[in-house]
């Protein structure tokens, strides 16, 4: 079992993020954001819209319009972005195990547990971590490397 996020959820992350360092009250137009970020222009006008209909972000229209997030970074979490795009925050529920006649075979109690915690432990992390959590962590990386003296 693979556990990861959609194609969709991650290009609404890359969207968002590019709305969260841009650090402007001005829009940012879908062209630029998928540019910058490298996501399909027609995929993310869908993204886009979306995230506007849950009220991530807020557009603009007209010659200088645009997207703009509707609390800023400091007050979107990530959470609040892939429930906007692709609904509950989950790992899923493991494989889905086949119950012979109505059966539940031996450890099928723990694994429900085990995925119910994951579940929990994920939507935490993502409920815990806002958009300008992101983009401090972008900006740290981009620090100067230390000087290597070594011979």
């Amino acid at each position: 079992m693979a556990i990861g996020i959609s194609r969709k959820c991650y290009y609404a992350l890359r969207a968002v993020f590019e709305l969260a360092i841009g650090d402007s009250d001005e829009p940012v137009t879908v062209q630029e954001i998928a540019s910058v970020q490298n996501v399909p222009q027609r995929f993310l006008e869908v993204i886009l819209s979306e995230l506007r209909r849950a009220g991530v972000v807020v557009s603009r229209r007209g010659n200088s319009g645009g997207y703009l997030l509707a609390n800023g970074p400091d007050n979107t979490t990530v959470a609040e972005v892939i429930e906007a795009v692709q609904g509950p925050i989950s790992v899923g529920s493991g494989p889905q195990a086949q119950h012979a006649g109505g059966a539940y075979f031996c450890g099928d109690a723990a694994f429900e547990r085990l995925w119910d915690e994951m579940n929990g432990s994920l939507a935490s992390v993502c409920r815990s971590r806002s958009l300008a959590d992101l983009v401090d962590w972008e900006k740290c990386s981009k620090r100067a490397p230390s000087p290597d003296y070594a011979i």
